[in-house]
């Protein structure tokens, strides 16, 4: 029984307890992004923490199925803990919004739960916070979406970032002119964006692909930097959907420039996601102190089109632990709560707990935080 107590005095792994001022910490980086999605128009929504299971199914190109955490409800149906917001956002505006045209602005803040053993010091369970821009498919609301980006890290207090930006038709098109089959092209995507040559180089030898798609397909793992890159990634092609890409991600940076970040913005064509459902323009904010990107998102034209709506749309979340580690790291001072007052009072005695009350009631109303504590004898 002492065994058992113990026990679960710990929590599983890959989970942990936030308190104290830690917790307050997160509680004022997760107001500040919040107040600058809510700046650029966006409406707060709420989805379940759960949802069934086909809507993060392979089909969809949501997260493998043995990194979720799956469950049955009574009636035997299959359901899993969200692993990302975009599919129950992509769901809900289906739902809701099936006949709405004008563009829908959402944001979203909750919990993302992905069952994976290699941990590496990452958490199962990560806050998430993000906006979603849906019934638009222009190059002004990719524009829209990565200044709000750079606009909230900034809100936060970071102040040295980079926010990269890829394009999934650029690498989709070479492939396709490349004769590749669906296997390998998501086979050659994993090598590509985990920056892996070597298996990338290993595996088009395996599948065959002749020179000089072989050779081209591995530089787009090269491709990387200012505009000087997008002018190199135009030169290696001759299909008109890797074309029509880099002229997307050349008018998103004239864009760009009207909001005055170009500063923040760098391209990686070899940049990919494990999300299947991207179509287009992607991107990833990172910054010192941390090893994982800060920030993900991109533009998913055809996901709400597997809950019966057709709309194009993009989006980003932030991932609220990843950035948290990131001030810590940088050193970023954030204005926190003062601490608490505690005023005591003397046990039993009716009258010094009347004039402690009344004091901590002038205290409370004027914004002070105050614990009334009996004495101890």
């Amino acid at each position: 029984m002492k065994h058992m107590s113990k026990k679960l005095l710990h929590t599983p792994e890959g989970v942990r307890d936030i308190y104290g001022r830690e917790y307050a910490r997160k509680l004022e980086v997760q107001a500040r992004l919040h107040a600058s999605i809510q700046s650029y128009g966006y409406e707060d929504i709420q989805t379940p923490a759960f949802e069934y299971f086909d809507v993060f199914s392979k089909e969809i190109g949501t997260t493998s199925s043995k990194e979720l955490y799956k469950f049955f409800d009574k009636e035997n149906n299959t359901l899993v803990l969200r692993p990302d917001f975009t599919p129950s956002i992509a769901r809900c505006a289906a739902k809701y919004f099936m006949e709405t045209k004008e563009p829908l602005r959402f944001s979203y803040l909750g919990n993302t739960f992905t069952n994976t053993t290699k941990l590496q010091g990452k958490l199962s369970e990560t806050t998430q916070m993000g906006a979603e821009l849906i019934n638009d498919p222009s190059v002004e609301a990719d524009a829209e979406m990565i200044s709000l980006v750079i606009a909230a890290l900034q809100h936060t207090g970071l102040k040295q970032f980079q926010v990269t930006i890829g394009q999934v038709e650029y690498f989709k098109g070479l492939c396709q002119e490349a004769g590749l089959d669906e296997e390998t092209e998501y086979d050659l995507r994993d090598c590509i964006s985990a920056k892996n040559y070597f298996a990338a180089q290993e595996l088009l030898e395996e599948r065959n692909v002749q020179e000089p798609y072989k050779s081209v397909l591995l530089k787009t793992a090269d491709l990387f930097g200012n505009m000087t890159s997008l002018t190199e990634a135009r030169e290696l092609v001759r299909n008109a959907r890797s074309l029509a890409a880099i002229e997307r991600l050349e008018q998103l940076y004239e864009v760009l420039k009207l909001y005055g970040v170009e500063a923040y913005v760098s391209f990686d064509l070899g940049m990919l996601s494990k999300y299947n459902y991207y179509t287009g323009v992607i991107f990833k904010a990172y910054t010192y102190g941390v090893g994982d990107a800060i920030v993900k998102g991109g533009r998913y034209d055809n996901l709400l089109h597997q809950f019966g709506k057709e709309a194009p749309a993009i989006g980003f979340m932030a991932v609220i632990d990843e950035l948290i580690e990131a001030l810590d790291s940088q050193k970023v001072e954030l204005p926190l709560p003062a601490e608490k007052t505690t005023l005591t009072y003397r046990a039993q005695d009716k009258a010094d707990f009347a004039q402690k009350l009344a004091q901590a009631q002038v205290l409370r109303a004027g914004g002070q935080a105050v614990a009334l504590v009996a004495q101890q004898d």
